[in-house]
């Protein structure tokens, strides 16, 4: 299968016969090339998106929110689809594809259609004036979303963006373009107006360098990794842009020696390594009060060798695959650096699999201890199936620990005593962090992170404000 790009309403070729093959991550097998396009690919896009921009905008928040609802009720129907392609395409497991990223999908659009058909404009009132502060499209955006959750993310940008008023160029990984394909085919259907959502195939190079440089682009909502998000900063600033960055992560789980242990193991376990660890907001760094470090390590151990790995498609598999070589070949050089670091590995290693999935991207989930709260392994991202347990003694050098890496994304906190997980909480440096639980999301709340885990909030009113100018009107009275 030849993907195509998707400008102006219609599925189009790229600028030139440069491709890319889409590669199963599970087997290795090829399914599908996608187009590497180019500057000239960019510019049609934005040019369609900018020039459907003004009449788009000018539509009441009733009649976008009508649009989102119709593209939201053509996902639903496609429901296992989504799951089938984005199982295949990111070696997740079906469950997991189906529970999460089909579910999300088809959520975001009914979400925002929902919160802004139910904005209101504000008004300040003085002894002589009113003032009436209006939400107005920002213009063209460009969306960047990566390939650990391409639907998912790709309909957590599109719905707010384009329901505030604006048009949109998309660029989805180029490692994971099924789904966002998927999507346009289901916007074509829908007949959105030409022009308010264009896609562009390609690489960074090629596609997503020339679309965030882009003059005519003035927001851009990118979600990545850090050292890509800083280039786009870079280029995005000198041109006053609308930036929102979610970057990378490299989240603690604190556990303390109150906690329901049982429950922790579980949580922890998820946490460390849903869809194979590669989530911004992964748990990969376990710190446990001594008092139960032994009890805990036995049992979290016993919970990661239960674990089932294997064939994405079959209902029962709990980790799949990794996204390429390239990144495995990351990890795993991650893995030998812990043991140069001193660390001791419990488990990992390549799994036995049937020879179907001798080409695919396979790694045992991986649990490592002994090493410095502060070495390498401890504090830089891997992005995969691999953790490192730590011990602490009390609250001031766990949280100590917790905000001693360049990251603050996210974290969880594991207690009886929810004073107290509620007071560590607040002293973590991070844009979110849970209390007895991970990943329980509640879509009206900001998303996003400090340091260099990004730059800005998305969610609920902070992804309507993010993607809109706010005016304010003031009428002086007679």
């Amino acid at each position: 299968m030849d993907l195509l790009n998707y400008v102006n309403g219609e599925f189009v070729k790229h600028s030139n016969e440069k491709w890319m093959d889409v590669l199963e991550p599970a087997t290795g097998k090829k399914f599908a090339r996608v187009p590497l396009s180019s500057a000239e690919d960019v510019d049609l896009a934005v040019s369609a998106a900018r020039m459907a921009q003004n009449e788009w905008g000018m539509l009441s928040h009733k009649i976008r929110a009508e649009w989102l609802d119709k593209i939201a009720d053509a996902l639903e129907e496609k429901y296992e689809d989504i799951a089938i392609l984005e199982s295949r395409d990111t070696g997740k497991p079906i469950s997991l594809a189906r529970s999460v990223d089909a579910y999300r999908s088809v959520t975001n659009f009914r979400f925002f259609a929902e919160l802004i058909r139910n904005q209101e404009e504000e008004e300040f009132l003085m002894d002589d004036a009113t003032n009436i502060v209006i939400q107005k499209p920002v213009g063209v955006g460009a969306l960047i979303t990566p390939w650990n959750l391409p639907l998912y993310l790709l309909s957590w940008k599109v719905a707010p963006a384009i329901g505030m008023g604006n048009t949109v160029v998309c660029k989805p990984s180029e490692l994971t373009p099924m789904t966002a394909n998927l999507l346009m085919e289901t916007i074509d259907e829908v007949g959105l107006p030409s022009g308010v959502v264009n896609l562009i195939h390609g690489n960074g190079i090629g596609a997503g360098a020339p679309l965030t440089s882009h003059s005519d682009v003035n927001l851009i909502s990118f979600t990545g990794g850090t050292d890509t998000g800083a280039k786009v900063a870079a280029v995005a600033a000198p041109q006053f842009k609308k930036i929102s960055l979610e970057l990378g992560g490299k989240n603690s789980s604190i556990i303390f020696d109150d906690c329901d242990l049982g429950k922790t193991v579980a949580g922890v376990t998820r946490a460390a390594f849903l869809n194979q660890g590669q989530v911004c907001l992964c748990g990969s760094r376990i710190l446990v009060q001594s008092g139960i470090y032994d009890d805990f390590l036995e049992k979290f151990i016993e919970s990661v060798k239960g674990m089932k790995i294997g064939d994405p498609s079959d209902e029962e598999t709990e980790l799949g695959a990794l996204i390429s070589p390239e990144h495995l070949s990351k990890v795993e050089s991650y893995i030998q650096l812990a043991e140069e670091e001193g660390g001791k590995i419990i488990t990992g290693g390549r799994p036995s699999l049937p020879k179907q999935f001798e080409n695919g991207n396979w790694l045992s989930p991986t649990v490592i201890i002994g090493l410095k709260h502060d070495s390498r392994c401890s504090t830089e991202e891997i992005f995969g199936p691999v953790v490192t347990i730590h011990s602490f003694e009390t609250e001031n050098e766990v949280i100590e620990i917790a905000n001693g890496t360049r990251y603050g994304l996210a974290g969880s906190v594991w207690t009886r005593d929810l004073d107290k997980g509620n007071r560590v909480a607040r002293d973590i440096h991070t844009g979110m962090i849970w209390v007895n639980t991970w990943l329980h999301r509640d879509l009206r709340v900001p998303f996003g992170g400090v340091k260099d885990s990004g730059v800005g909030r998305e969610g609920g009113r902070w992804s309507l404000g993010f993607f809109s100018e706010a005016m304010n009107i003031c009428l002086k009275h007679d």
